[in-house]
């Protein structure tokens, strides 16, 4: 049952999160359900690619493709003033799909019987791996890759469950709480992981005495 609420969960969450996106590029409604349908369901393809699981799999999933259409034409059909919540909420709701999909993902590969390694990648695949496709179709540079802390608390969701830390219901609700409130709490404290830059600063072109004239 818990597998199940993580799906429902993190489906909700994301494809609200490319719907909005997908507005806000101003894309039409087949875009909106195009970006929807990869934030939602794109990190689990790549999940199930990672551990050999057959792509027709992706296929068995009705009742979340009913739940994620259904999603997107609730928010494609409300008032511009609902819609500008999501500058307000859209980071928490990230963070909950971000959670809920990682832990879920950990959870495929540990019953699958993969080592820890494998969950760790699964569940990092599965949280983000949406994310990073939504951001390329919308001709953003992934954010995951530039901005605060986001991966690092999939990869903690994939090691406490690989780790079996959390293994009953309420253990693996409590670490969906936690993913939460790390990812929020690095968005609020500026959390960044170390950069270095290559690019070098143009050199000031050198000043030319003007010519005097005759």
């Amino acid at each position: 049952m818990s597998w199940e609420w993580f799906n429902i969960i993190g489906t909700v969450a994301f494809v609200i999160s490319g719907a909005v996106i997908a507005m806000e590029e101003e894309y039409d409604l087949l875009g909106v359900v195009v970006l929807g349908m990869a934030t939602a369901f794109g990190g689990g393809i790549l999940r199930n690619i990672l551990l050999g699981i057959p792509l027709t799999a992706f296929w068995n999933q009705g009742t979340l493709f009913t739940i994620a259409l259904v999603s997107m034409f609730i928010v494609f059909v409300l008032p511009h003033k609902y819609i500008g919540y999501w500058n307000r909420w859209g980071m928490f709701f990230d963070a909950v799909g971000l959670s809920a999909f990682a832990i879920q993902g950990a959870m495929y590969a540990t019953q699958m019987n993969y080592p820890l390694s494998a969950t760790i990648v699964a569940a990092v695949l599965t949280g983000i791996g949406g994310g990073i496709i939504r951001d390329v179709l919308a001709g953003r540079k992934p954010l995951v890759f530039k901005e605060e802390i986001y991966a690092v608390w999939a990869m903690v969701a994939g090691l406490a469950v690989g780790m079996k830390w959390a293994t009953s219901v309420p253990e693996l609700y409590a670490l969906f709480v936690a993913v939460i409130v790390c990812r929020m709490v690095s968005v609020y404290r500026g959390w960044k992981l170390p950069r270095r830059s290559l690019r070098q600063t143009a050199a000031p072109s050198p000043i030319r005495p003007l010519n005097n004239r005759m």
